[in-house]
């Protein structure tokens, strides 16, 4: 188990919104595009009831253009 594993959706959520993300749409099914108007960077978030697969939530930091240092921080 890693540093990004046990986080729930909400968590990432919140996270990305402290970076400065905001809700842009809803995709398909349950999942939700977050965009950051200053940098560009769009990430899709599976919005799932429990804890997100490490391997998501790693590419979902990789997407946002944060470090996993600086995300975890958040």
């Amino acid at each position: 188990m890693g540093r990004l594993s046990g986080m729930s959706a909400s968590d990432v959520i919140h996270k990305l919104r402290a970076a400065g993300f905001v809700f842009d749409r809803m995709a398909r099914g349950s999942h939700e595009v977050w965009r950051n108007a200053t940098t560009g960077f769009r990430v899709i978030v599976p919005n799932h009831p429990g804890d997100m697969p490490e391997g998501t939530v790693r590419a979902i930091v990789r997407g946002s253009g944060i470090s996993v240092e600086e995300f975890l921080r958040l």
